[in-house]
């Protein structure tokens, strides 16, 4: 018997991916990829009256964006194929004819009203569930009940044994003898229900681990007696071993549910979450690399994951801990991949900076510290390009004095000479007033209210030419400036990039009676030198 691991990832195609199943898909693709193992993607969709192809694209999509790929399953093939269940109803049916013919199974008649009615003359609770009545039927009471027009289910028979197992993560497992009735394989049309389709397919396509959420633990007895058929009619060639995951718990202690706005993983990839940091802290329900550690990659993870180390209390989604280890893998990216992430996250979501390649790398690397999340992004660099950050020319003409232009324009060029700034050559020069300026207003330090935080004296410090304020209402002022006090598009950055020429500068300057504001926003603390 082959010892190879072979694990699969089994959704049903309805509604939108959740974290909790994205979760289960996670430490599947762990446990196959640290054990060299298989990882088998199948679809479930049985439910013809619940299951949507727009689901099953969702699930693809999902799968594809955090690199969770599969070795067997749609899209790539394999050898136990198809992978779609409701491809698969002739093979499903056959097993059914098998187990009936080898008396592993029956056909009930009994209704669910007959049911109740006999729990009652027997003085048991009517809601019990079946109560295996049919098991003995004569071939003249089925030849009669099928005269009357019935249609049966077929049923397996429960062994009267415990049924026991254990469970890799929650140890040994024992349902008694009599707690689990004679269950339904397939509908009254003869449709295989999923009590059957899953173990038979899972024994047809020799998965060896079942790694599952813990709401499906109930079912595993039922699973582990059809196995047990399943293997003396020679469909399947083993039980394999069980994994029931922890409950993934919301706000109250609550099971997340579809319901829940933190349960939809595309609401996190539309907020900028990146794969790295969303898959990270899934993994963290229910598993940690070490007791001191976070934040890992999904190589590490790789390396480490064994299933018999996952926790089996339930897992409570924080936002705010998600939130938080996201930002620390944006920080941890590339700053070209960053650049990347964001301009493409920009493009999905319809926002335009109007920067060119190199200016659009320069703002990047100005946020990548900032931020959480990418859409975080935009709040930081939208003035750029929006018409909400047009001046005010009240607020210009009571905060700026006449010699505007004259200070900018010594800030800029101060600034520009100078490598590295040191607490008082910052202090020296950054204050952007020369020699015989009058005046007190310093429009370095005015302009720093679109959204940054005014840098700190001694701090190292990068200068956009952004002519940008703070939004505010302009009565009168659209016909007056024109677009010209929109804010100028590029930036000046200390160290000698320069992505707004002056001429650009100085005409928008002419155009409107309001002298542009530049945009002063601190840069990294720690080294002063460090490209942007």
């Amino acid at each position: 018997m082959s010892t190879n691991v072979r694990v699969r990832f089994c959704p049903s195609p309805t509604g939108t991916p959740h974290v909790g199943l994205i979760r289960t898909a996670l430490f599947n693709w762990a446990y196959a990829r640290h054990t060299g193992g298989t990882l088998v993607f199948r679809v479930e969709d049985t439910d013809a009256e619940r299951d949507s192809e727009e689901s099953y694209l969702a699930l693809l999509e999902a799968l594809r964006w955090l690199h969770l790929n599969w070795d067997e399953g749609p899209e790539v093939g394999g050898p136990y194929g198809p992978y779609r269940q409701s491809q698969r109803k002739d093979l499903h049916r056959d097993v059914v004819a098998r187990l009936l013919a080898a008396g592993e199974a029956y056909e009930a008649f009994s209704t669910p009203e007959e049911v109740e009615a006999r729990h009652v003359a027997a003085g048991r609770n009517p809601k019990l569930g079946y109560d295996n009545f049919d098991r003995e039927l004569t071939e003249q009471q089925r030849a009669a009940f099928a005269a009357q027009g019935r249609k049966p289910v077929v049923r397996l028979r429960m062994p009267d044994a415990d049924v026991s197992w254990n469970d890799l993560v929650r140890g040994p497992t024992t349902f008694p003898a009599g707690t689990v009735p004679d269950f339904a394989l397939t509908r009254a049309n003869g449709d295989p229900l999923y009590t059957l389709v899953n173990p038979v397919d899972d024994a047809l396509m020799k998965i060896t681990h079942v790694l599952r959420g813990e709401d499906l633990l109930p079912s595993t007895p039922r699973q582990i007696a059809l196995y047990q058929a399943l293997i003396r009619i020679g469909v399947a060639d083993r039980i394999p071993e069980f994994a029931h995951l922890p409950s993934v718990l919301g706000e109250g202690n609550k099971k997340l549910s579809k319901r829940d706005p933190q349960s939809n993983l595309f609401a996190h990839r539309d907020r900028g979450f990146i794969p790295e940091g969303l898959l990270n802290y899934l993994a963290l329900l229910g598993w940690s690399i070490a007791d001191d550690r976070d934040v890992f990659s999904m190589s590490e993870m790789v390396a480490a994951f064994d299933v018999a180390n996952v926790n089996s209390n339930p897992a409570r989604f924080d936002q705010k801990k998600a939130d938080a280890i996201n930002a620390e893998h944006i920080r941890l990216l590339d700053p070209a991949d960053f650049t990347a992430r964001l301009h493409a996250f920009f493009a999905g979501h319809g926002h335009s900076t109007g920067l060119d390649d190199a200016g659009f790398a320069v703002a990047a690397a100005l946020v990548q510290t900032r931020i959480v999340v990418l859409g975080d992004a935009w709040e930081l660099l939208k003035f750029f390009n929006d018409d909400e950050y047009a001046l005010d020319p009240r607020a210009v003409a009571k905060e700026l004095g006449p010699d505007a232009a004259a200070v900018l324009d010594a800030a800029i060029a101060a600034l520009g000479e100078v490598a590295e700034l040191d607490h008082g050559g910052y202090r020296g020069r950054a204050q952007g007033r020369p020699a015989g300026t009058a005046g007190s207003s310093n429009p370095a330090r005015r302009s720093a209210r679109s959204g940054w935080p005014p840098p700190a004296l001694g701090q190292p410090a990068a200068v956009r030419v952004a002519g940008a304020a703070r939004p505010g209402p302009q009565p009168g002022s659209a016909a007056r400036c024109a677009g010209a006090d929109r804010a100028v598009r590029g930036s000046v950055e200390i160290f000698g990039s320069l992505h707004v020429g002056r001429q650009r500068l100085a005409a928008a300057a002419t155009r409107c009676s309001a002298p542009l504001l530049p945009e002063l926003v601190r840069a990294p603390r720690k080294r002063s030198d460090q490209r942007f």
